[in-house]
């Protein structure tokens, strides 16, 4: 069957090609029974348009790059849903690339979408300092939004977690539960949400234990790196461990199951950014909770200005509020009452997680 093209609707409804044009794309206001008979007739024929005639016509793609550092990585694809799900409302499909943590590659992919006439890119830099060159040309050509990371001031628009509130919490939190032998367990390199986590802890530790903020311990944002970091500092019987994210997280956990260590009896885990996992390992993680949702439609927002003209001013850095979820890792275990006489005792229900969040900054 051949295409059915607007000058079809336009016969069956009885109106013009520009009209049906209008209705279809959405461009002017239209009287509604006009509306409703282009569209009725579009419906019938089973219409579908061509988005490549389109893109000709308009000098657009509707399509947005977005380039990702891993996608293995649990809090990406969490991210990467909501992101499709918020730049689909705007009538945009989105062109995914995963560099695997190389800032080569991430620059190759960068070319390859902006070849591909992406209107717009959306990026998750692999590195601060060397993504930086190739996610500033590509801010030059086209509207660009950073995400959870950053590349230095002023390269581009950028919105993420303010991840120096969500340490703030872990501290506080670890403070008002008696623990004072803080371990961190982070990720070396200049990743800004590392090194900007890495940071809060160091400022804050100290309020807690003099020594705290010179425990450090420095690897990759993974499991493994978390079994083997707590081999690095155990010696020194931390009675908390902040970790960086929840991957670090879950890892310190196994390790510390394998070495017979009560958690949270004689030490607290906290991680950072809530991915599924967190909830399901055992003990529950305590962490800091990423507003995807939301972060996913702040960047949509600031694309979505940029690519229709309506600001044109500086690059605007916008930080999300972050949410301490308190799980079983670091809360003190529920004690069950004793059994009264001729009753079963009962185990007790498990703690629901507790929630803090912190003020919003911009």
């Amino acid at each position: 069957m051949a295409d059915v093209t607007l000058r079809d609707v336009a016969r069956v409804s009885g109106c013009s090609v520009a009209t049906v044009s209008r209705v279809l794309a959405g461009t002017r206001p239209v009287g509604a029974e006009t509306a409703r008979r282009v569209r009725a007739a579009a419906d019938a024929l089973g219409y579908r348009p061509n988005h490549a005639a389109r893109a000709l016509r308009s000098r657009t793609t509707g399509t947005v790059g977005l380039v990702l550092p891993q996608i293995t990585n649990p809090f990406y694809p969490a991210l990467v849903r909501e992101l499709t799900h918020a730049l689909h409302a705007d009538g945009r499909a989105v062109l995914l690339a995963d560099c695997d943590d190389d800032p080569v590659a991430e620059a190759e992919y960068i070319a390859d979408l902006l070849s591909r006439q992406v209107d717009a890119l959306l990026v998750i830099p692999a590195d601060e300092d060397r993504s930086r060159e190739a996610v500033a040309a590509a801010a030059a050509r086209v509207p660009l939004v950073l995400m959870d990371r950053g590349c230095g001031p002023g390269i581009a628009d950028s919105v993420a977690v303010d991840n120096t509130a969500g340490m703030a919490l872990v501290l506080d939190h670890l403070a008002a539960t008696g623990r004072r032998r803080v371990c961190f367990l982070g990720a070396r390199g200049t990743v800004s949400a590392a090194a900007e986590r890495r940071g809060a802890y160091a400022a804050g530790a100290g309020a807690l234990d003099p020594g705290a903020p010179d425990r450090v311990a420095l690897g990759d944002f993974s499991v493994e790196w978390g079994r083997a970091a707590v081999d690095e500092v155990w010696a020194a019987r931390p009675d908390a461990l902040v970790c960086a994210n929840d991957l670090i997280a879950i890892g310190a956990l196994q390790r510390l199951h394998q070495l017979g260590a009560d958690v949270p009896g004689e030490v607290a885990v906290t991680g950072f950014d809530d991915i599924p996992m967190a909830a399901l390992s055992a003990p529950g993680v305590t962490t800091v909770r990423q507003p995807v949702a939301e972060l996913a439609a702040e960047a949509a927002r600031l694309l979505g200005r940029r690519l229709s003209d309506s600001e044109d001013g500086p690059r605007r850095a916008i930080r999300l509020a972050p949410e301490l979820v308190v799980r079983e890792s670091s809360a003190p275990a529920v004690t069950a009452p004793a059994p009264g006489p001729g009753r079963i005792g009962t185990p007790p229900a498990a703690r629901a997680p507790q929630s803090v969040r912190a003020g919003r900054g911009t």
